[in-house]
C-alpha cells in the first residue's frame, strides 16, 4: 500500500500544525528528514531538513507501529510550527521522497476502516464529530464513534445467529426424532431483537434532526413583528423589517444553538388573502414550511385565526409586548421583554423531543434496521407454521444477518464509500 502524507490540523496560521504521514515508508520518510533513525515507536525533538540539508523547521516527531495507530498502519507525525510557509515547506520536502504521495480527502480514515480499526458507523460518526457545531452534535457523534451503533448491531446479529443455528441444527437433524423442540427459543430470540429494532428506528427521527438540525417556524399575520422577533433571536438584522405589511415575501432561516441544540428558525411571510401576485407565492411557501417544521412559533392575538392547524407541542404568543399593559404571554421583538421566556418554551419542547433519540442517526441506517425487521417479522410468521417450513425461516433469518451486517459496514458498502469519504477533509 502507498505510504500517504498530508496536513492533518486545520489549514492557516497556527501555533502547532500536525502533518500526518501513514504507511510503510512512514518511518523511513520521518528519519530522511530529521537526518537519523526515529525510533519505531515514540517521540523524538528534531530539526528538519531537505534533500539538500536547508534546514525547515524543527519539530516533535510522534511514531506509532502497526496495528496501534489510527489508520492501523506505521505512522509518523510531525508537530511543526504552524506558519503557513513552514507548513508548505515540510508538505513539499515529504513530496520529493520516493514511495510517497499526498493523501485523498478522507483516505487516512478510509484505511482506518479497512484496517479493522473503525466500522462504517463509526466513520460516519467522525464525519458527524467534525461537524458538529453543539454540545448535542457532539455527544451523538461520540456515541457513534465510540461503536455503541455497532455493539448493538453485533448483539442482534449474535441472537439471530444463535436462532439460525437453532434451525439449521432442526433441518439437518430432519429425520430424526430430535428430543427438544427448539420453537420457543428461538421465537423468544427473534422478537427480542425485533422490539429493540422498532425502539431504535424510533429515534432516528430525531437523531436526524440532532445531525441536521431541528426547524423552528414563525408564523402569524402580516406586520406583526416576526422579522424583528427573529432579528432579536438572531442578535442581527438577519431580515428586512418596515412599518408596511407584506415586507417579507421569502423564507428567511437562520441558524443557532439553543440549550445546546442545532436549530434554524424561520421567518416566513405575513398569512392573509392578497391579490399581489409575489406575495401569494411567499404566503404559499410560508404553509408549506410551516408544515414541515419541526416546531411552529404561532405570532398572533387570540382573535387571529391562521390558515395553519395548531399541533401539539407549537407554542403561541401574543406580539408586540412593549405596547401592551398586559404583558402575560407575550412577546417583543423591539425590546426584548418575553425572549428569555420564548427561547426556553422552544427549548424545552425541544429538549424532550431529544431525549428520545436513539444511537442510529441516518436514513441508511434505519433503511437496514427496517430489512432486519421485515425479515424478522417473515420469519416468525413461518415459523408457526412448523418445521416442514424452517428452511424458509433459515433463509430470512440470512436476510436480516445480512442487513444488520450492513449497517456497520461489512458488506454492501461500496456505493457508499466514495459519497461519505468525499465528504472528510484532505487530511482526515
Amino acid at each position: 500500500m502507498d505510504t500517504i502524507f498530508a496536513l492533518a490540523s486545520a489549514q492557516g496560521k497556527a501555533g502547532v500544525a500536525v502533518i500526518r504521514v501513514s504507511g510503510p515508508l512512514s518511518h523511513r520518510a520521518a528519519s530522511e528528514l530529521c537526518g537519523s533513525d526515529v525510533p519505531a515507536r515514540g517521540m523524538r525533538l528534531c530539526t528538519l531538513r531537505d534533500k539538500t540539508g536547508a534546514q525547515l523547521d524543527q519539530a516533535l516527531v510522534l511514531t506509532f507501529q502497526a496495528p496501534a495507530s489510527f489508520t492501523g498502519e506505521d505512522v509518523a507525525e510531525l508537530q511543526v510550527h504552524g506558519s503557513i510557509a513552514g507548513v508548505v515547506s515540510v508538505l513539499g520536502a515529504l513530496a520529493l521522497i520516493d514511495g510517497l504521495r499526498l493523501a485523498e480527502p478522507g483516505e487516512f480514515t478510509r484505511r482506518a476502516m479497512d484496517n479493522g480499526k473503525m466500522d462504517l458507523a463509526q466513520v460516519e460518526g467522525l464525519a458527524d464529530l467534525i461537524d458538529a457545531e453543539t454540545e448535542a452534535q457532539r455527544r451523538q457523534a461520540q456515541n457513534l464513534l465510540g461503536g455503541k451503533l455497532g455493539e448493538m448491531a453485533e448483539r442482534w446479529r449474535r441472537d439471530l445467529i444463535r436462532a439460525a443455528s437453532l434451525i439449521e441444527a432442526t433441518i439437518d437433524f430432519a429425520d430424526e426424532d430430535v428430543p427438544v423442540d427448539v420453537t420457543p427459543e428461538v421465537a423468544e430470540l427473534l422478537s427480542g431483537v425485533q422490539m429493540d429494532l422498532e425502539q431504535e428506528m424510533i429515534g432516528v427521527v430525531i437523531s436526524e434532526r440532532i445531525r441536521t438540525g431541528f426547524e423552528v417556524a414563525i408564523i402569524g399575520a402580516p406586520n406583526v413583528g416576526k422579522s424583528t422577533l427573529l432579528n432579536a433571536l438572531a442578535g442581527r438584522a438577519a431580515a428586512i423589517t418596515s412599518e408596511y405589511a407584506g415586507t417579507t415575501r421569502d423564507v428567511i432561516e437562520v441558524r443557532m444553538d439553543l440549550a445546546g441544540l442545532p436549530v434554524t428558525m424561520l421567518d416566513t411571510a405575513g398569512l392573509r388573502e392578497t391579490d399581489d401576485q409575489i406575495e401569494g407565492i411567499g404566503i404559499a411557501l410560508a404553509k408549506q414550511r410551516a408544515d414541515t417544521a419541526d416546531l411552529r412559533v404561532f405570532l398572533a392575538e387570540g382573535g387571529d385565526v391562521l390558515d395553519v392547524d395548531f399541533r401539539s407541542g407549537d407554542i403561541r404568543v401574543l406580539p408586540k409586548s412593549d405596547l401592551r399593559s398586559d404583558k402575560t404571554g407575550a412577546v417583543s421583538g423591539a425590546t426584548g421583554e418575553g425572549l428569555d421566556y420564548l427561547v426556553r418554551q422552544i427549548s424545552q419542547v425541544l429538549s424532550q423531543r431529544a431525549a428520545s433519540a436513539g444511537i442510529a442517526t441516518r436514513e441508511r441506517h434505519k433503511s437496514a434496521m427496517e430489512r432486519a425487521k421485515n425479515g424478522l417479522e417473515r420469519a416468525q410468521a413461518i415459523l408457526k407454521t412448523g418445521p416442514d417450513h424452517y428452511d424458509i425461516v433459515a433463509e430470512e433469518l440470512r436476510r436480516a444477518i445480512h442487513a444488520l451486517e450492513s449497517l456497520v459496514g461489512r458488506v454492501d458498502v461500496e456505493s457508499l464509500l466514495d459519497e461519505i469519504f468525499a465528504s472528510f477533509c484532505l487530511g482526515k
